[in-house]
């Protein structure tokens, strides 16, 4: 389905290789969109964009960027300011987990976590911001989890880079509600990629939420139907919300009940 909005805009995706952030770039460039793609494997985008440019004529731009690298963020975006000059949607969704007790991280893992989840998410929003608000008008999609609602055992540390993208998107939404500029949190559940090779090397978790997963064909829809509107927030699947309210209600209650299954990572 085509997003009308988005005929020849220009829109900026990270970690656009695979998953969520590929779907959501084929969307886009369906809809008519500009998109300009950013990952650390350069080779993969290359082949994404002979694809993407072969099926739908569209310009498609790609960086290689390992958002963790604020200096290599900054250089790629000035790259990109200056061969596009308006930017008209980023969407932050590079990032990726580590699913072990607290204990059993190293502060290597952790910092690399806050690094991409975090400080990667906020360097790129810096970079863009100064042109949205100079147009006077954008669109900024953040990339969280439902992990930054609901913290559960063995996630605490990616619990806490989502908690921390919520807060800062949360903020940033208010500080330009008044500018044209729309910010939307975007909050799913388990998703069907590769982010379980990395987070769950047991495989363990993965196999206990396989009824639930969605896939990042069904994320991307969302995202790209939203995009340019004043949606608030987007959470994936719908009904998983309701444990996200409950757990903000009866916090003890709920992770009373819910820890047969919250432990089965």
């Amino acid at each position: 389905m085509k997003n009308e909005r988005l005929r020849h805009k220009n829109i900026i995706i990270t970690g656009a290789s695979s998953g969520v952030g590929l779907s959501i770039a084929e969307k886009c460039a369906t809809s008519g969109a500009n998109v300009i793609l950013l990952a650390r494997r350069l080779d993969v985008l290359k082949e994404i964009q002979e694809d993407l440019q072969n099926r739908y004529s569209v310009r498609v731009m790609i960086f290689k960027l390992d958002v963790s690298d604020t200096d290599e963020v900054k250089n790629v975006f000035q790259q990109i300011f200056q061969e596009i000059g308006e930017i008209d949607i980023l969407v932050n969704n590079a990032g990726f987990g580590i699913f072990r007790s607290a204990h059993e991280l190293s502060i290597e893992e952790i910092k690399g976590m806050f690094s991409v989840n975090v400080m990667g998410l906020i360097a790129c929003t810096n970079m863009v911001l100064p042109i949205m608000l100079k147009q006077g008008k954008g669109h900024i999609i953040n990339i969280a989890s439902q992990a930054g609602k609901i913290a559960t055992p063995k996630s605490s540390a990616y619990a806490a880079t989502k908690h921390a993208v919520l807060g800062f998107t949360n903020s940033l939404r208010m500080e330009v509600s008044d500018r044209n500029i729309f910010v939307t949190a975007v909050n799913p559940g388990p998703i069907e990629t590769n982010f379980f090779k990395r987070a769950d090397e047991t495989g363990n978790y993965e196999k206990s939420v396989k009824r639930v997963m969605i896939t990042p064909d069904y994320v991307a829809s969302k995202v790209v139907g939203a995009m340019l509107t004043k949606r608030r927030e987007i959470n994936l699947p719908g009904w998983m919300n309701a444990g996200s309210i409950l757990f903000a209600l009866f916090p003890g209650l709920f992770e009373k009940a819910g820890k047969p299954f919250l432990n089965k990572k």
